[in-house]
């Protein structure tokens, strides 16, 4: 039960530093926050200890919508508007972005190249799992279940199980026979 208390002190106290912050919410410490004006947090999200939530320009968002819970460890980083719809878990060690350097012209370090900036979103009730990756541009339908240490980049339609990297559709929820289906590798039933 004091851990609890301790949870609603520390959303007092991060409260007015943050675009929005509704209680009850719990970011654990140590964790890393660059431009929290620009981080809206909605009711009952949990970001577990030694996260990293960036808005790396004055043009960036991240919303986090209610009842989300984030697991140990995430790294989150946009550059324009980056968002987690409510009901989503996200499992530990997982990165999400909308940006990445560009890497070919071979007589400049790739850090001095510029960002490649792309829409990144998460629907309601997804679930991603340990260690994956959503690189700029994923874009995840609703309820989509992530395995672990997958990869995505692309689009992927509400109902879908995404495994491997990079990421590629194994199931569909059918909504015809109320069931789960096997897919080809473009999400179509077989």
């Amino acid at each position: 039960m004091i851990f609890k208390i301790l949870w609603a002190i520390r959303a007092l106290i991060y409260k007015p530093f943050f675009g929005k912050f509704r209680f009850p919410s719990y970011i654990g410490k140590p964790t890393f926050i660059k431009n929290s004006a620009q981080i809206y947090i909605d009711k009952n999200v949990r970001i577990y200890p030694h996260s990293r939530i960036e808005c790396i320009s004055s043009m960036a968002k991240v919303i986090i919508n209610e009842n989300v819970t984030i697991g140990h460890s995430l790294h989150l980083t946009a550059h324009s508007i980056l968002e987690v719809s409510k009901n989503c878990i996200i499992s530990s060690n997982v990165l999400i972005t909308d940006n990445r350097h560009d890497y070919r012209d071979v007589d400049k370090n790739i850090l001095d190249q510029k960002l490649i900036i792309k829409k990144t979103f998460l629907g309601e009730n997804c679930f991603i799992g340990k260690g994956a990756v959503i690189d700029a541009g994923t874009q995840l339908g609703r309820h989509c279940v992530v395995g672990a240490n997958s990869v995505l980049s692309g689009v992927y339609p509400d109902y879908s199980v995404i495994v491997g990297a990079p990421g590629k559709i194994i199931k569909r929820y059918d909504k015809a026979i109320k069931k789960w289906r096997v897919t080809n590798e473009l999400g179509n039933f077989e």
